[in-house]
């Protein structure tokens, strides 16, 4: 049995490895912003795409989807207002989620959710 930071280590591996095999190029991993952090910044075509990562175990009582909280949507979307800034990016910002479900056997069912917060810019 993995504890909850492994899991979203684990979680957030293969999401990238997800990403890379869709085209995607990693640009960043755990990007801070303050007190604000951004799990995996990625670029494809003339995008790019603020990803959040939500692991958790299967079974739970709610889904990886489900924890994603107004709060938690406002940082990314500040921190990646930021990013933006800092690094004048010239490409059209997304926001994507992947929900993962940890099974006890160490397997991870990955969902991947386009657009799934608005960018309200």
């Amino acid at each position: 049995m993995i504890d909850r930071i492994e899991r979203g280590r684990a979680g957030e591996e293969a999401a990238c490895d997800y990403l890379r095999k869709e085209g995607y190029l990693i640009c960043e991993l755990n990007w801070r912003s303050g007190h604000h952090e951004v799990d995996i910044i990625a670029q494809r075509y003339d995008e790019i795409h603020f990803v959040e990562v939500r692991t958790r175990a299967t079974g739970s009582m709610i889904s990886p989807e489900e924890t994603l909280s107004a709060n938690k949507r406002r940082a990314l979307r500040q921190a990646a207002a930021h990013y933006m800034a800092i690094t004048r990016s010239p490409f059209e910002p997304r926001f994507d989620l992947i929900a993962i479900d940890a099974d006890p056997m160490g397997g991870l069912h990955l969902r991947f959710i386009a657009d799934a917060i608005e960018a309200h810019w």
